[in-house]
């Protein structure tokens, strides 16, 4: 099956060139680049949070294999729900499921069901294709999964799942958490808010994470899949974790009055700076 896409035209352009040189525009050159475990990638509309993700992409080292969780922002299909064979079409051409990879998490995890409709629609993880795209160019694959849970033993089996599974079948695969940060509040509380969030996401503290979303009500849609890709880049050494830029709607709107924040982190084991 392909997936076609939902929001081209809408969060980025469906226009090729169009797409590659808003890309272009969003991406720092930099020599040196973190072989990162993980990353937090904001995923809204790239007028907005095109910026923090472009710089993260700039930083971190993108492999051919990728895993991308997100949140389910439809409601559909079940709770964990991974795309297990197929591609994703973008404008800049299609990008095929990692068969392989996705089959081993399907046979590790019972909770991870093979399902297409949680992805029909979903924009969290198409957002990030392009840039993926331009990042690790033609040979990348990469396993889609949405994670529409907020059981905290879910998250947690989820990401032991993917670190047992990357360290058999590819070690140097990336694991991208698809998330945004607080929504719909004025700009000084979503910093407020979002700075405590981050804190736990810098300190590799997953559970701290998961605990003051609850606690402090941040609306941090995508919290999910970073709590089970911070379980995941620990068990496979990751020791820091850097916020490479922060921003929030209201720095491009001008509207301050209800924002939503954006950070881009990228997690990592010590001395993982490569040479590319």
């Amino acid at each position: 099956m392909i997936r076609r896409p939902a929001v081209a035209g809408r969060f980025y352009p469906g226009n090729p060139d169009e797409l590659l040189n808003s890309i272009r525009e969003f991406v720092e050159p930099n020599s040196s680049k973190l072989a990162a475990i993980g990353a937090v990638i904001p995923h809204a509309g790239y007028m907005y949070s095109g910026r923090v993700a472009g710089a993260v992409y700039s930083r971190i080292v993108v492999p051919s294999r990728t895993i991308v969780l997100c949140p389910n922002h439809t409601g559909l299909g079940p709770p964990l729900s991974i795309m297990a064979t197929g591609a994703w079409q973008t404008p800049l051409g299609q990008v095929t499921i990692d068969q392989d990879l996705a089959a081993a998490l399907l046979q590790a995890n019972p909770q991870l069901q093979d399902d297409v409709s949680a992805h029909k629609l979903e924009h969290a993880i198409e957002v990030q294709l392009p840039f993926l795209q331009h990042s690790a160019g033609a040979g990348l694959r990469f396993v889609p999964i949405t994670v529409g849970t907020s059981n905290w033993s879910h998250l947690e089996s989820l990401g032991k799942t993917l670190a047992r599974v990357i360290r058999k079948v590819d070690p140097t695969a990336l694991i991208i958490a698809s998330s945004d940060m607080n929504h719909y509040e004025p700009d000084d509380r979503t910093r407020i808010k979002d700075r405590v969030a981050i804190d736990f996401l810098l300190n590799l503290n997953p559970r701290g994470l998961f605990d003051v979303i609850q606690r402090e009500r941040i609306s941090m849609c995508g919290f999910g899949p970073a709590t089970s890709m911070l379980i995941a880049a620990k068990e496979l050494g990751a020791t820091q974790a850097s916020l490479v830029r922060y921003a929030t709607s209201g720095d491009v709107s001008g509207d301050f009055s209800h924002v939503v924040g954006y950070a881009g982190i990228a997690v990592y084991a010590g001395n993982s700076v490569s040479g590319v």
